[in-house]
């Protein structure tokens, strides 16, 4: 009954730098910038004799109708959202590399042969592998982003303040951050889902290659996608070429990056038509994020991923040389 939570745990120790560390390093830096320029904004300010106080922001505040607090409070919510990315996008980079040297690694350094030793089998230690990269990863990049949301709010309550404004009325009123937060992590279910294509090929030419995982990981999508297009093999689908490089090959790489679902999903082309921060809001929302698995191709890819997982498993049982 412990075996699988003791093998979670094995995990995070080996990889606390890239699951625990990093997030936090990529926020602190948002962080720390954020501060440096708020503090460059005030030395220009001062030397320039701009002088914002409160009575003005007050002021500005009470001029403010309904529509367009919603709106500032729409724009703040997407400040929040923003100041969280900084652990998403680390998050991409760990999970990448993380998959992609997991059953390579040991091999390499013939420590697979102890692991073997125990009575543990490939498919639990496999299974926490992936468990790690879909499910703790992404949770932990989560606890961090929101967490640096908050911070960011803290500090542009800090400058309004020390201009004489109300944080609470010009900040923490108009914006909602515990619903993004709420979206945040309503959000992570669909993640694993989307996931699963990338996390699925990245294991399995870590358990296959024996030398240099990465360059085949990457090679054989992309050499694949040159084929395709050198020979039109898409025309005889009725398809364009364009369709194997975004549905095959950067499902195959991408998937794995938080929020590719806007990306696959073509809303991207929502941006040129957004009219203000509350159709950016909707767009990064967790009910868009679950509509988007209404899609027969999401879960056929998330099968195929699977399909991949089990292939891993059994390369691992055979496989202890690299």
């Amino acid at each position: 009954m412990k075996t699988f939570p003791t093998l979670l745990k094995r995990e995070f120790w080996e990889h606390k730098g890239g699951f625990f560390w990093a997030p936090i390093v990529a926020s602190s830096a948002f962080l720390i910038l954020s501060m440096m320029a708020v503090i460059t904004a005030e030395v220009i300010g001062k030397k320039s004799g701009v002088q914002i106080n409160g009575i003005h922001i007050n002021a500005l505040t009470d001029k403010l109708g309904p529509d367009a607090m919603s709106k500032l409070g729409m724009g703040l919510d997407v400040s929040f959202f923003m100041a969280a990315t900084w652990a998403y996008v680390t998050l991409a980079f760990v999970v990448f590399f993380y998959c992609l040297g997991c059953l390579f690694d040991e091999r390499k350094d013939r420590s697979v042969l102890f692991w073997k030793s125990l009575p543990v089998s490939d498919r639990d230690t496999v299974l926490a592998k992936v468990a790690s990269a879909i499910v703790v990863a992404p949770l932990i990049a989560t606890v961090v982003g929101v967490i640096a949301g908050f911070g960011f709010f803290v500090l542009i309550s800090a400058v309004v303040f020390f201009h004489g404004g109300n944080p609470l009325a010009l900040i923490w009123g108009p914006a909602n951050p515990l619903t993004v937060v709420f979206n945040l992590f309503a959000a992570l279910p669909v993640y694993v889902v989307w996931a699963l294509p990338t996390v699925g090929w990245l294991m399995l030419c870590s358990a296959w290659a024996k030398s240099k995982p990465f360059l085949w990981a990457l090679m054989i999508p992309v050499l694949s996608g040159i084929l395709v297009s050198w020979f039109d093999v898409m025309q005889l689908f009725s398809l364009k070429t364009g369709w194997f490089w975004s549905h095959v090959v950067a499902r195959l790489l991408g998937s794995a990056l938080p929020g590719a679902d806007i990306l696959f999903r073509g809303d991207m082309e929502m941006f040129e038509r957004m009219n203000g921060p509350e159709d950016m809001a909707s767009l990064f929302g967790a009910g868009h994020a679950w509509a988007g698995l209404a899609s027969v191709e999401v879960w056929l890819w998330a099968a195929a991923g699977a399909a991949m997982i089990v292939a891993a498993i059994r390369l691992r049982r055979w496989r202890d040389d690299a």
